[in-house]
């Protein structure tokens, strides 16, 4: 009797603890909501939540994110995940509020507008409720207090801070817990995405459905890959662009070896030669402007590349770093009634910074190559999109095809270009990893655009929502010349950071390494008809990734 009764009063002591939890979580997800920002457009139908979530009470460590719920219907779309690189800049003022939120800041930096690509049919906004998070701790509202936590900045403790944050948001959200689960990001988070895939895929295991993450697979663009061959790459793109001479690649061939981290004293005069030749040229994407709205952003900008620390600089520059966007954002983030709308933190010290100097300062890059876990997640059977941009000069294309080539994976079709319609759009090549005793293998394609293909507004920007060829239903690939109006200022145009308008010849290269199944996915493929498919609703929607 007695036991029974013990029994009985832990099972309904069991109820009452899982009844209050999720009446806390309910609570705070309803805190998070954010009815309205300032200026943002009347005609709104934005389902949005913003907030913290505590990583460390005693340190006072917090993530900060900023969610969309997908249009209707929401709980039948995926969960992605987008982080943006750096390592030190804000998820906020570049994925969300300038590449794929539905919601951009406007020029002057006081409202918000619609971003009229994510409203597309077959839009990402439209296939995927899309979750921004600010990380590392110090990036953007992020914060921490406890000094010593910038100390053990690295891959491994961002990826465990990112890893905690998903299960305690998931416990605030838990409608997505058994949600397909995608994890994107560009730039450093080349570095990031990966890591924290295969955390995730880990303590899946270790944990035997207790906080399981449903994780699906993951998109990467442009993104930081490998020390050796992001530097040779980097080299090489400048000289086949003409950015620099015969005669300096010439040394750089002879004095550098990028398979070390201290270059020679001759292999950084070298490059210094490189990235001098970059003053004038919006690397992110060498056929735009730059901009020449805050010259002395830019002028501290430009001198950040071109310290003697040849790693510092090296990473510094991933960090997507531009002062046109940059003072649009932080003029809109660091109003006090925008922070309130977000829940956000008002009282840290200092402004809101679109990139963090305190995080680079900080940093330890431990990490030369995250190619081994590429390889390990791909043998896992989990999905992987990898596209990379051919007028980036940072990361460029020449760097994605070294990284691809070393995985070792067969090719399964030969690069080949892609005709929509009239003129030629792109190319595409497909590779491969097929499996003993399994059906399913592993696809590798290339795209062509500019550096961050979300952020690229006009014609070819819309190469997420465009239709798929018949010829090959899974692939969409842009290239098209596009011309700018007479008249429009001499800021940015496209490439790195967004802008009403593209500059011209604009080219996005891109790699996908996803599974193919077998017969019958080949089979039901031929009786859906891809003129109007979009890419995302391909990936989302129907097993693209």
């Amino acid at each position: 009797m007695a036991a029974a009764g013990l029994l009985s009063l832990c099972l309904v002591s069991a109820l009452a603890f899982s009844s209050c939890s999720l009446s806390l979580a309910s609570h705070q997800r309803d805190a998070d909501r954010v009815a309205r920002l300032p200026g943002q457009p009347e005609s709104s139908s934005v389902s949005q939540f913003a907030g913290y979530v505590m990583m460390n009470k005693r340190h006072g460590r917090a993530l900060f994110y900023w969610v969309f719920e997908a249009q209707t219907p929401p709980e039948e779309k995926p969960l992605l995940l987008w982080l943006n690189g750096g390592p030190d800049c804000s998820s906020l003022g570049y994925g969300a509020a300038s590449e794929l939120g539905p919601l951009r800041v406007i020029r002057e930096g006081t409202a918000l507008k619609f971003n009229e690509y994510a409203w597309d049919k077959g839009a990402l906004h439209t296939q995927a409720n899309l979750l921004f998070l600010e990380s590392p701790v110090g990036a953007g509202f992020s914060y921490t207090n406890t000094s010593s936590d910038l100390d053990k900045l690295n891959d491994d403790f961002v990826a465990e801070d990112a890893y905690s944050f998903l299960v305690n948001w998931l416990q605030r959200f838990p409608e997505y817990k058994d949600r397909e689960f995608y994890i994107a990001g560009e730039s450093y988070a080349g570095h990031y995405v990966p890591q924290l895939v295969a955390l995730v895929s880990e303590r899946n295991k270790e944990k035997k459905g207790k906080a399981y993450i449903n994780i699906k697979g993951f998109i990467v663009g442009n993104p930081v890959t490998n020390d050796y061959y992001d530097s040779k790459g980097l080299a090489e793109y400048a000289w086949s662009h003409a950015v620099v001479s015969d005669e300096v690649y010439s040394r750089i061939k002879k004095y550098c070896d990028f398979k070390i981290s201290n270059w020679s004293d001759d292999c950084n005069a070298a490059m210094n030669i490189v990235y001098g030749q970059y003053r004038e040229i919006d690397m992110y994407n060498i056929y735009a402007p730059r901009c020449l709205l805050n010259q002395s952003s830019a002028s501290s900008a430009n001198r950040a590349f071109f310290v003697n620390d040849q790693f510092r600089r090296r990473t510094r520059m991933f960090s997507g770093y531009d002062p046109c966007y940059s003072s649009y954002a932080e003029d809109y983030f660091n109003k006090q009634e925008v922070q309130k709308a977000f829940h956000a933190n008002f009282l840290l010290p200092g402004k809101w910074h679109a990139c963090s100097d305190l995080i680079q300062n900080y940093y330890n890059f431990s990490v030369s190559s995250v190619l081994p876990i590429y390889s390990k997640l791909i043998k896992a059977g989990l999905r992987v999109w990898l596209y990379s941009g051919d007028a980036d000069g940072w990361v460029p294309v020449i760097d994605s095809r070294y990284c691809v080539e070393a995985l070792g994976l067969p090719i399964k079709t030969q690069w080949q270009p892609w005709y929509p319609g009239p003129g030629i759009w792109g190319t595409f090549f497909k590779k491969g990893l097929k499996k003993v005793n399994s059906k399913k293998g592993a696809d590798l394609e290339n795209f062509q655009k500019g550096h961050l293909p979300p952020i690229q507004r006009t014609g070819g920007a819309k190469f997420f929502s465009r239709p798929l060829p018949r010829a090959s239903s899974r692939f969409l690939f842009v290239k098209r010349p596009l011309t700018r109006p007479r008249g429009h200022p001499a800021c940015w145009a496209g490439g790195r950071f967004p802008s009403p308008y593209i500059s011209p010849h604009l080219s996005l290269n891109s790699y996908f390494i996803q599974q193919k199944s077998g017969k019958k996915e080949r089979e039901e493929r031929k009786r859906r008809s891809p003129v109007h498919t979009s890419v995302w609703r391909y990936i989302f929607r129907e097993g693209y990734l």
